[in-house]
This record gives C-alpha cells, sequence and structure tokens, in this order.
C-alpha cells in the first residue's frame, strides 16, 4: 500500500496552476490584501503545501508580476522583424484575453515589487514596446510610434482591468480592431471636435486641518501604495503628532475614502461641463475623451490612488465608490452606442475600458507632464481607440 499523495492528487503542472490562482487573487484582492492561505485555498491545497514551492509571499507575487510580460517577450520574439503588426498584435491579444484575469498585476500592483524586480519588469515591457514598434514605424510612418505603441498595448491590457463578459473570439476581435486603429492614429493632429478648452474644477484648497490632511496623505498613496504609508508619515508631511489625526480622521482608510470620494467628485463635475457644450453625439464622445484625459494628467496622483487603492477599502466603504465608477463607465457606453450604434452594451463597455488602458499607458509613457500637447495627442489616441 502507497502512501503520500498520488500523481491524481499532484499534478505536474501544480507550480504553474498557483501561479495562475495566485495572480487571480493579487489582482482582486491587491498585494497586501491577499494571504497564503487564501491562496491555497483557491487552489486546493494546504499552505504547507503552498510554501513548498514558494518559500513566501513576496516570491510567489513576483512570479505572477512576470508571468503575462514572460510571454509578451516570448510571442515577440518568436516573430521576424519583417512580421506583419497585425499578426503580431493578433497573437499578444490572445494570449493577453486567455490571462486576462491574472494580467493586469503590472498596472498598479507592480509597485509593490522590490526595486530590481521593477527594473526587471519594465526592462521586459520595454523590449516588447520597441520590437512592436519597429513594425509600427514601418507600416504607419507617422509621428510618435512609441506613444502609439504604447496606446496600443494599453488597448490590448485593459482587458485584465475589468470583468465584462463577452465570448473570447468577440474580446479579441474588438480589441485588436481597437488597437490597429491606434497605431493607425496621427497623435499630433489636431483633435478638432472638441467644443473649446476643457475647464476642469480645481482641486479644493486646503482651507482646514482635515483637508491638509488629505492633500499630504494622496502623494504619499501615489508614490508609495496605501498599505506602505503610515500615520507617521502623513502627520510628519502635515507637522502633526500622529495621535492628532485621529481627531479628524478615525483612521487611515478614511483618509483613503476621502480621496476617492474627492476623486469622483472632480471627474463628475468635469464630466457635466464638458458634455453641456457638446452639440452632437461625436463630439459629446470626444469632449468625454478630452475631459478624461485632462483629469488624469491635471489630478495624476488624486486619480491614480482612487483606481489602485479602490480593492483596499473594506466592502461597506468601497461600495459607493464602485457605484460611482458604474455611472462614469455606463454614460461612457451610452455615449459611445450613439456613435456606434452596431455596438451592444457590453461590447461598448470593453472599448470604453480599452479607452482607459490607452490613457494610462499613454500618460505613463508622457510621464505625466502636463502640457496642451500631450493632452490632445492622448485625446486623439483615445478618439482612435473608440471609433472607427
Amino acid at each position: 500500500m502507497t502512501s503520500g499523495p498520488t500523481s491524481a492528487t499532484r499534478p505536474r503542472n501544480r507550480k504553474q496552476i498557483i501561479v495562475e490562482a495566485a495572480g487571480q487573487v493579487f489582482s482582486e484582492r491587491g498585494y497586501h490584501g491577499a494571504s497564503m492561505e487564501e491562496i491555497a485555498a483557491v487552489v486546493g491545497i494546504s499552505a504547507a503545501a503552498l510554501y513548498r514551492h514558494f518559500p513566501n509571499k513576496y516570491a510567489l507575487f513576483a512570479e505572477c508580476a512576470n508571468v503575462i510580460v514572460d510571454k509578451l517577450v516570448e510571442i515577440v520574439d518568436e516573430w521576424p522583424p519583417e512580421a506583419a503588426l497585425r499578426d503580431v498584435l493578433v497573437a499578444l491579444t490572445r494570449v493577453t484575453v486567455s490571462h486576462r484575469a491574472s494580467g493586469g498585476l503590472y498596472r498598479w500592483e507592480a509597485r509593490y515589487l522590490e526595486r530590481e524586480d521593477r527594473r526587471l519588469l519594465r526592462t521586459k515591457f520595454a523590449h516588447v514596446v520597441g520590437r512592436v514598434s519597429e513594425m509600427v514605424r514601418r507600416e504607419y510612418p507617422l509621428p510618435d510610434e512609441l506613444l502609439r505603441t504604447v496606446a496600443a498595448l494599453g488597448v490590448i491590457g485593459s482587458v485584465t482591468m475589468h470583468h465584462t463578459s463577452i465570448a473570447q473570439r468577440r474580446i479579441e476581435d474588438l480589441l485588436l480592431a481597437s488597437a490597429m486603429r491606434v497605431v493607425a492614429t496621427d497623435p499630433a493632429a489636431v483633435v478638432t471636435d472638441t467644443p473649446g478648452l476643457v475647464e476642469l474644477p480645481a482641486q479644493p484648497v486646503p482651507r482646514t486641518r482635515r483637508a491638509e490632511i488629505l492633500a499630504a496623505a494622496v502623494p504619499l498613496f501615489a508614490r508609495d501604495g496605501f498599505a506602505n504609508v503610515t500615520n507617521v508619515q502623513i502627520a510628519q508631511a502635515v507637522g502633526l503628532a500622529p495621535s492628532a489625526l485621529y481627531r479628524h480622521y478615525p483612521g487611515k482608510v478614511d483618509i483613503l475614502v476621502a480621496a476617492c470620494l474627492q476623486a469622483a467628485g472632480l471627474l463628475a463635475q468635469a464630466v457635466d461641463r464638458s458634455l453641456h457644450q457638446a452639440t452632437d453625439p461625436r463630439q459629446a464622445l470626444v469632449a468625454l475623451a478630452a475631459t478624461y484625459v485632462a483629469y488624469c494628467f491635471e489630478h495624476n496622483a488624486l486619480n491614480s490612488v482612487a483606481e489602485a487603492e479602490v480593492a483596499s477599502l473594506p466592502a461597506d466603504l468601497r461600495r459607493p465608490l464602485i457605484v460611482a465608477q458604474r455611472e462614469h463607465i455606463a454614460l461612457w457606453e451610452q455615449q459611445l452606442r450613439t456613435v456606434r450604434p452596431e455596438l451592444d452594451p457590453r461590447q461598448a463597455r470593453l472599448l470604453v475600458h480599452a479607452g482607459f488602458g490607452v490613457v494610462v499607458e499613454a500618460g505613463r509613457a508622457l510621464r505625466w507632464q502636463d502640457t496642451p500637447g500631450h493632452r490632445n495627442a492622448v485625446t486623439a489616441l483615445v478618439t482612435g481607440a473608440l471609433t472607427c
């Protein structure tokens, strides 16, 4: 009689299964919110068995963060330099969609990697961008091929950041068509459909101690991640004793909630202003894009905190923020379907997220340097991602 696990209970690809499951848990709950015990339960093994494969949570996280980018590197290296851009984007889209549940770690959670691991991840992505941009330059000799390339990859990568359910083949077709439109868009062309300059509501000037605490905490959360920032750091930034924070906020999480609510309020005000000036459906859609781009550039730290840290909130505090996000996306969806009535609601939603992906990746490539030229270029690329 044999003892111990059999080959039927210990699959040969268990490490791969663990990494896939862990990537999904990290994507949904964030690095600090996930636990080895939770990941082990998802896989269906004990925590002790999990530790036999990975010595600690960080080692597993680092492995997960590299999975999708390693596959992307493998794809671009398989194709010769003279390969057709469309063929390469098809392959990149297919592998990204197949790993959508765990492929989004690099966007926000990668900041929790150690410096050398972050550098290695950036190097890999730079290699992918470099190879694809060579094809973009050859087939679409327009300005800023690097910017168009990262924007197109942002379209493809956007599928990892939401749960919109569509048949996989249809997702691939929609993302591919959107990415191809982006690389064919001249970001230097002036966007002519906007109804004048975008006017954003000013970020409130901190006039109370509570507002000063919020203003000091946001850049710390954006730079280091909510979980890594301490009350001591926030208090020092305002010139208070740590204990004095509790007179204004019951806890650090309440500061995060205030930041997310402020972000949602500023964006909602900006959108209301821009749509009020639009005179036709296409102009309304471009106005939405221009406003969102302007908001992301002008309020970059606040927006990145709101986008990245919602998962850090308890469910009861997260719910109204999720509702606000869904209302914003529904507004985009409605405007897009007015311009493109052939899209059903889920297809439109998928493309709206693709537009957001353009903003994130193009903005990062431009280091969020807020200039009229950068705003116009990203708005043109977002519009290209959405419209035919």
